[in-house]
């Protein structure tokens, strides 16, 4: 049955929140309370004249007219306690209690429990009295220029003075006439880019929103008096993933569980105003609901239906019901207001032009208007919010000017610059200022580009400047040949910042040389957006380029580009490489995600002798990529995720594996007086080389010399601080403990050994498995992707294997959805990040196994699911939900079954002297099954394997695993047969019985079980 809602509030943030819930099938009628022009008798949106400030009246109003749900906009009421005032009456309302809403409407408790708790804030302190705060303001070390004061209505007074001076005389003001309490507070004035980052939040869970950037000052270039907003947009650029989620983690979580913990509990929407400072982020304020304009950018950009998004917040739910915001949109919102705001200003002008503003496809939010006599007249000092919704920032800042350009009233007061500061800052990074020119190399030499960068406004105090230049050899030649080049400026400017991190040096800012002998206006623009979004991934500013058309000296199509790039660390902060490493030191490997260097000219001469060409299908599990894309998949940077770890004090020594193969790459790190073992099978080698090992008849010392292998860069730490270094780098990339340093080699020859290489090579992820099922699908019309489910408890490892390789280009499954038996669980969460729906079906509100089975069968269903997918689901499904779903339920088992069943099988298999173990991907049925196999990973068992250690690698070889399986079933490659055995599809035959003397060219690979030797 839908709902009326009521939502309390006259604003452009009212009339948005009213527009938001009135798009949900939930919502029968929404009342705004007093509302504005833009809110009356608009489709199911209508005006109340109920008197608000009563919350006796509203109560009796929200009964009276069956309102199953209130919205409270106005801070006031929210701190005058209307929540708890509802709640009390029965009536169901979103937003936080009085004593949740201190956060906003009392700043020296906000900033008190910022202090308690540890959460970086400006410096401030509290006055009663006058004159000891004009002490305080002249006598501080810092620019004490904020001041806060609260009046009636909790009503704010906010100073921010251009000197001291002027600070005192504001303390004077505000308190001689009392008119804003007895009380200011004075705040240090921060320095940096300022943000708005809201969240949806329960009381336990945090919800992040996009974050935001509002324009206080009233007119352009950030000029003119403050104001409550003139404008906003979202999301904000120039803010990094890493950055964002530090923001979630410690401020927005931190601040719910301390609320939490000191018993008043936040449930609502809370927006931080934060601060990007030089010493980190710092936060300015509080508000208890959306911000105004804040809202009118953010609530367009939500995904999900928000009246179910508020019940979900409400009811403690959120955890099972996370938002998903648009990712490729921008929206811009523009604030027309009154002549004279802030001041004084005039009211009962008409507006026109609403509806040519409607025509172009814009959002018109209202907020000082009124109706007389059937006209719209401004009635406040924001009169209008104007939003648009584009692709990218530029374009919707345009689409909003134009906008007001077609809205007209008598002195309209505006800014034309929102979101400005984002596009400038897309482009440079602090103190940064970019001039770009095309030359001829034989022309005038004094034309070019030059750039300026402030060292000093990026916060460094004994600075070493440290740079490097880089080319990408024949690497290039592989994307002419391709006429791929959209990964070659990311390659470029990940090789460049990747080395100096080897000094710990933070990347600064990148240049780049293009040399052509005919420009390609569309190759020149591709290279160069490759290069700016590598830069901002590595937090470096692109400073410019340099071009030169050299008529005669390339051939058509050919081209030559290098990279410089400069960075810098503090005096004290450098790495000192190869004086640091020691015996029993430990080697952390970092993911690759490339083939670098001179690999590349043996790759160019094996793919002579080939089969193969590069846009040849790529051997092996890469869905629908080409041999071309796995080559040119570029470097990462390495630099946001690393320098922490590499400042930490805890790190010896850095190498990138770049130009050079894995040998000579750690040779660099590693001095003349030790040497190093490293066990192959303790990372994952990536397919390719396995291809090219076999494809090139290489040695594995060639492959040792030539190629990483898989490891992109090495770390070097000490033994006893190795697991905490690996988890610290774990959060962000991929990596593992791959070696130790050891005592000096005497026999001749290398001094890195690397074990068991041709070994790993031979156990990479089996390409042989999916290879009838790359060729078969480039005879057969591409066919929609097969829904999957996965149902998980909460201890399940695999969900983010299952979930990444979902997103495959060549991937032909979808996970369409997590059900979980418990709520709250990390892995819901992760699911809801990545926009997959979820559901929680608690098993103990269950009276039997075949009601539990029953609801979820029921929400399979309705979610059209086709394969289900066990992950680390602790629950035992029951013979008629099996029955129903055979042949399409897969799970993995962390043994090479049958040899071992039951019990600790890792306890097991270091007890028995196994010397090899692994998963087992499988058809889940009502009896187990050896030959409803459909993938094995087997991990070898070392000598010095703990339970846990050998646990991990089991677990890594189950995230390979479950993929590889999910995979070969949804392509058809592999069934379940009617007997209850596996069979596999040969290309243009029918599928064979697995173990059949036919030999299915796709075969899993399946180890017979020997004594003392495989469980």
């Amino acid at each position: 049955m839908a709902d009326r809602v009521l939502v309390i509030g006259s604003g452009g943030r009212e009339h948005a929140l009213a527009w938001k819930l009135a798009q949900s099938p939930h919502v029968k009628q929404v009342f705004v309370a007093p509302g504005n022009a833009g809110t009356a008798d608009n489709g199911k949106i209508s005006n109340s004249a109920v008197l608000v400030s009563n919350h006796t009246i509203v109560t009796q109003f929200c009964k009276d007219h069956n309102i199953g749900l209130v919205l409270v906009g106005q801070e006031a009421l929210l701190a005058a306690g209307i929540v708890d005032d509802l709640r009390a009456a029965g009536v169901r309302c979103f937003g936080p209690s009085a004593k949740a809403a201190q956060l906003a409407s009392n700043t020296s408790f906000a900033k008190a429990f910022l202090d308690r708790h540890g959460i970086p804030t400006a410096r401030w302190k509290a006055f009663t009295n006058p004159q000891e705060a004009c002490r305080f303001i002249i006598s501080t070390d810092f620019p004490a220029r904020v001041v806060r004061a609260r009046g009636p209505a909790a009503r704010k007074e906010v100073t921010i003075a251009a000197s001291k001076e002027e600070a005192c005389r504001a303390v004077q003001e505000i308190m001689q006439d009392r008119m804003f309490g007895e009380m200011v507070v004075i705040e240090e004035l921060l320095q940096g880019e300022e943000l708005s980052c809201l969240c949806f939040t329960d009381g336990v869970t945090v919800a992040s929103m996009p974050p935001a950037q509002a324009h206080k000052r009233l007119l352009d270039g950030d000029q003119g008096p403050n104001t409550g907003g003139m404008g906003a947009y979202c999301p904000v650029p120039q803010v990094p993933e890493v950055l964002l989620e530090k923001i979630n983690d410690a401020i927005l979580q931190h601040v719910v569980d301390s609320m939490r913990q000191e018993g008043a509990a936040y449930v609502g929407v809370l927006q931080t105003g934060l601060m990007l400072t030089k010493d980190g982020v710092k936060i300015l304020n509080f508000k208890c609901q959306f911000g105004d304009p804040q809202c009118q950018v953010i609530l367009p950009l939500l995904k999900n239906d928000f009246y179910e998004v508020i019940q979900a917040t409400i009811d403690g739910k959120l955890c099972s019901f996370m938002p998903a915001w648009s990712e490729n949109s921008t929206a811009v919102c523009v604030v027309m207001a009154s002549p004279g705001y802030p001041g004084d200003y005039d009211k009962g002008m008409e507006v026109t032009g609403l509806l040519q503003a409607k025509e172009l496809g814009l959002q018109v939010f209202h907020a000082g208007t009124t109706l007389k006599d059937g006209r719209v007249v401004t009635s406040g000092g924001r009169v209008l919010s104007i939003t648009a919704v584009k692709e990218d920032l530029m374009k919707a800042l345009g689409e909003a000017n134009r906008g007001v350009a077609a809205i007209r009233f008598k002195g309209a007061t505006y800014r034309k610059d929102i979101g400005h500061r984002g596009i400038r800052l897309l482009k440079q990074s602090l103190g940064l200022i970019y001039k770009e020119r095309c030359v001829e190399a034989v022309t005038n030499d004094v034309l070019g580009f030059a750039g300026f960068f402030d060292l000093k406004a990026s916060g460094y105090d004994d600075p070493i400047l440290v740079s490097q230049t880089k080319g990408l050899g024949s690497k290039l030649q592989v994307a002419q040949a391709c006429k791929r080049h959209d990964t070659i400026g990311q390659d470029l400017v990940a090789v460049c910042v990747n080395d100096i991190l080897a000094q710990g040096a933070e990347p600064l800012f990148f240049l780049t040389y293009f040399a052509c002998g005919k420009l390609d206006v569309d190759v020149t623009q591709t290279i160069k957006e490759g290069i700016a979004e590598a830069c901002r991934n590595a937090g470096c500013a692109f400073l410019g380029r340099e071009m030169a058309e050299v008529t005669g000296m390339y051939s058509s199509g050919e081209y030559d580009l290098a990279g410089f790039v400069v960075g810098a660390v503090e005096r004290g902060q450098m790495l000192l490489g190869l004086q640091g490493a020691d015996e029993e030191d430990v080697f952390i490997g970092l993911a690759s995600s490339a083939i670098h260097g001179r690999g590349f000219s043996i790759i160019r001469k094996i793919l002579l002798m080939s089969s193969l060409h590069y846009s040849s299908p790529a051997p092996g599990s890469c869905g629908d990529k080409t041999l071309g894309d796995i080559l040119l998949t570029p470097a990462k940077p390495y630099s946001p995720s690393l320098l922490p770890v590499l400042r930490s004090g805890h790190v010896k020594a850095f190498a990138f594996i770049a130009e050079e193969g894995l040998l000579e790459g750690i040779s660099r790190v590693l001095p003349e007086h030790v040497s190093a073992v490293l066990d192959a099978l303790s990372w994952k080698i990536p397919e390719i080389f396995c291809w090219l090992y076999k494809e090139g008849n290489l040695s594995e010392e060639e492959m040792a010399w030539t190629f990483n292998c898989g490891i992109g860069a090495v770390l070097v730490v000490q033994k006893e601080l190795a697991q905490h270094v690996l988890k610290d780098v774990q959060r962000h990339e991929e990596a593992w403990l791959i070696g130790e340093v050891v005592a000096p080699c005497h026999t001749g020859g290398s001094h890195i050994k690397v074990k068991n290489l041709l070994e790993a090579l031979q156990l990479s992820s089996p390409q042989h498995l999916l290879n009838n099922a790359v060729v078969e699908s480039q005879h057969q019309p591409r066919r929609n992707k097969v829904k999957v489910a996965v149902l998980i408890s909460g201890t399940g490892t695999n969900l983010a294997a299952l979930i990444s390789y979902a997103k495959e280009p060549g991937s032909c499954a979808q996970v369409v959805l997590v059900i979980s038996n418990k709520s709250g669980v990390e892995e819901l969460r992760n699911a809801a990040r990545a926009g997959i729906p979820t559901r929680v079906i608690d098993h103990k509100l269950y009276g039997s196994r075949s009601e539990f089975d029953s609801t979820i069968d029921q929400v399979l269903e309705e979610f059209a699911v086709e394969l289900i997918c066990l992950s680390g689901f602790m629950r035992i499904l029951s013979s008629p939900f099996l029955r129903k779903w055979k042949g399409k339920i897969l799970n993995a088992s962390p043994s090479l079954f049958p040899a071992i069943k039951g019990g600790n099988v890792r306890q097991q298999s270091l007890q028995t002297g196994f010397k090899v173990t692994g998963c087992t991907v499988h058809f889940v049925l009502e009896e187990s099954c050896p030959k409803a196999v459909i993938h094995q990973e087997p991990v070898s068992v070392k000598a010095d394997d703990t339970e846990e250690t050998l646990s991990e690698r089991v677990k890594e070889a189950e995230c390979r695993a479950f993929p590889i399986a999910l995979q070969l079933v949804a392509s058809g490659a592999v069934q379940l047969g009617a007997d209850g055995k596996t069979r596999w599809k040969q290309e243009g035959q029918s599928l064979c019985l697995q173990g059949e003397k036919s030999d299915c060219a796709s075969s899993p690979v399946m180890l017979e079980p020997q004594e003392n030797d495989v469980v």
